[in-house]
């Protein structure tokens, strides 16, 4: 999944891509880079950013996606948490709702993503929840998202319509992105494909020592084939080329560990 920022601010690609012309250009190339899913965003959700109206976050991707659903063979996914920007979207040619705040801050997003039939990305955050997240990491993960399930559930949001994404380095602090990477695996017990968003975040710049975010690529595909290796199956990046080189050779592993396994049995 290639990240598609038409924003001013985005931490590392902020004012790139503001333009048709130029967003067009970049999800293109994504593309034949090996993109499957192109994900479009107009409002940075960096910590810090300011927030815009529904209108300015349509006005700059509206147009991406009908451009897109008119020229790119492959699928589209609005990052939005507002229901009516979702809808305009869905309307415009994406296919995907990608919710960073996995339906807690909209409710009318259940009924957009039920209605139309679109898949939804569910992503865990901290933010603006009710209840204080649990010590433990993966107990809030499940916590979390069985919550949320349920509440897919109830809106008419088939299950098998929906990708639960952990969120790294939203509302966690270097330690819990760690941890959650670290025991990663027990997140498949939850028994749903899980994406993941670690590309060129804060995390990956302390421990490598990278101050610029654009030069993270590298610590990010560290992170792609690790994560694919503990069960992951859909990566969100800025650099395609060099995260699908990770995930060439992380498959190139599972594999052999199948016919390892296939082997001694």
């Amino acid at each position: 999944m290639a990240i598609i920022n038409v924003t001013p601010d985005s931490f590392s690609d902020g004012g790139r891509h503001m333009n048709v012309d130029a967003a067009l250009a970049h999800a293109l190339k994504a593309v034949e880079e090996g993109a499957v899913i192109l994900d479009i965003g107009g409002e940075s959700t960096r910590p810090g950013a300011e927030p815009v109206t529904p209108l300015e976050e349509q006005r700059r991707i509206l147009p991406v996606i009908e451009a897109l659903a008119n020229s790119a063979d492959c699928l589209i996914s609005v990052d939005t948490y507002r229901a009516e920007t979702a809808m305009l979207a869905l309307e415009a040619g994406a296919h995907i709702v990608n919710d960073v705040y996995g339906l807690r801050h909209d409710p009318a997003m259940t009924t957009v993503v039920a209605e139309t039939g679109a898949g939804l990305i569910m992503m865990h955050t901290g933010r603006g929840r009710e209840a204080e997240k649990l010590a433990d990491v993966i107990d809030d993960q499940r916590f979390f998202f069985s919550r949320q399930m349920e509440v897919a559930a109830k809106g008419g949001i088939d299950r098998d319509r929906i990708i639960l994404d952990p969120g790294f380095g939203f509302a966690k602090d270097r330690d819990e992105d760690f941890s959650l990477m670290a025991r990663f695996e027990e997140l498949t017990s939850l028994d749903m494909p899980l994406l993941v968003g670690t590309s060129r975040k804060r995390f990956i710049g302390f421990t490598t020592g990278r101050d610029q975010a654009d030069q993270r690529d590298v610590g990010t595909a560290a992170t792609t084939a690790m994560l694919r290796l503990a069960g992951a199956c859909l990566f969100r990046v800025h650099n395609v080329a060099v995260n699908r080189d990770a995930l060439h050779m992380a498959d190139a592993v599972l594999q052999a560990r199948g016919a390892d396994t296939e082997t001694d049995n």
